[in-house]
């Protein structure tokens, strides 16, 4: 079961990390009629959080 986690993590690290705008897409572009496309805030701690997302999965 945790190697399925860690695969699951590891997964959405690497979408964070290298296309957030998939990531957008994927959760949260269903929200808004008008946002055609993230802002670059969303952009660059999209990219953080899958950076950290790769530190967890090196730690476990």
């Amino acid at each position: 079961m945790m190697i399925l986690l860690s695969i699951f993590i590891l997964i959405i690290g690497i979408i964070m990390l290298i296309s957030p705008d998939t990531w957008w897409q994927i959760t949260e572009s269903w929200k808004s009629y008008a946002a055609a496309e993230p802002s670059d805030f969303y952009i660059k701690i999209t990219r953080v959080v899958g950076g950290f997302f790769q530190l967890l999965e090196l730690a476990a």
